[in-house]
C-alpha cells in the first residue's frame, strides 16, 4: 500500500447530476482521473513530462465500488494513492469522500499499462528507470 496519499477537492457540478440531483455514475471516472493527474503534479511529475518522455498510461481496467450517492452542490474528496507498480503496470486506488462528515461514496481502482505514444507495451524500469524510480518512491512513501 503507497503511503503517500494526495487529496483533491472539488464541488459537486449541477451539470455532473441526473435530473434528481445525484451525480451521474460514470462522472467518478473523471473523478479518479483528475485524482491521479493531481497526485501526479503534487508529486513533481505531469503527465506532459511522461509523454515528452514518450511514456502514455492508458487504462487497461477499471472498478468502481458505488456506497452512497454524492449530489448537487456537495464537496467531494479525492484520495488517490498507487496500489500496485510493476516495471509494465500501475494501479491506482481512489477513495471519494464527501466532506465534512467523511462519508466514503465511492472507492475504486484503475490500472495503466506503460506504452509508447503508439501503444507498444514497455518496461519502463528499462525505458525511464528515472521515472519507474520516481514512481517506486511514491509507491513506498518518499518523494
Amino acid at each position: 500500500m503507497s503511503a503517500v496519499v494526495h487529496t483533491h477537492r472539488l464541488q459537486v457540478r449541477y451539470g455532473e447530476t441526473d435530473q434528481m440531483g445525484v451525480v451521474y455514475h460514470a462522472n467518478y471516472l473523471t473523478w479518479f482521473e483528475v485524482g491521479r493527474t493531481e497526485f501526479l503534479r503534487h508529486s513533481g511529475l505531469t503527465y506532459r513530462e511522461l509523454e515528452e518522455k514518450g511514456v502514455l498510461l492508458p487504462v487497461a481496467e477499471a472498478t468502481l465500488r458505488y456506497k452512497l450517492p454524492a449530489r448537487y452542490d456537495d464537496w467531494v474528496e479525492i484520495r488517490t494513492r498507487i496500489e500496485e507498480l510493476t516495471p509494465v503496470r500501475l494501479t491506482f486506488a481512489y477513495e471519494v469522500y464527501r466532506i465534512p462528515d467523511e462519508t466514503l461514496l465511492v472507492s475504486g481502482k484503475t490500472m495503466h499499462a506503460f506504452t509508447t505514444p503508439t501503444m507498444k507495451p514497455i518496461r519502463l524500469s528499462r525505458a525511464e528507470p528515472d521515472v519507474y524510480a520516481w514512481l517506486l518512491a511514491q509507491y513506498e512513501g518518499g518523494a
